[in-house]
């Protein structure tokens, strides 16, 4: 029974990744979250080898996945604005950590260098 059941389960891990992952996902999740609201081409420029298609794929990915809120206003020309809905917001904490512990690292590998 239980066997049956974890192959038709996916794991956590697996399913967060599957959200997330993806060359610049958590990429413009973390800059939603440090920015707040941000418009296309502010994310466009944030990232500087991101293709227009791309960076569209990844925040339709975002959106139907319920990570981040796509406003569209009626004006000319369109504006677009992108935020952390409610769940992203909730991965906040977890780029703290990743921050955290890219800098750990980064220190520690400029330390073994000067060694």
């Amino acid at each position: 029974m239980d066997e049956q059941h974890s192959q038709c389960s996916p794991c956590p891990v697996e399913f967060t990744v599957n959200m997330v992952g993806g060359k610049y996902k958590l990429l413009i999740l973390h800059q939603l979250a440090t920015h707040g609201v941000r418009r296309f081409n502010e994310l466009r420029r944030d990232f500087l080898n991101i293709t227009q298609r791309t960076l569209t794929r990844q925040l339709r990915e975002l959106e139907s996945d319920g990570l981040i809120n796509r406003q569209v206003y009626s004006e000319i020309p369109p504006k677009v604005e992108y935020s952390l809905s409610e769940t992203g917001k909730s991965l906040y904490p977890i780029f703290l950590q990743i921050e955290k512990w890219g800098l750990d690292y980064m220190q520690k590998i400029q330390n073994n260098d000067r060694q």
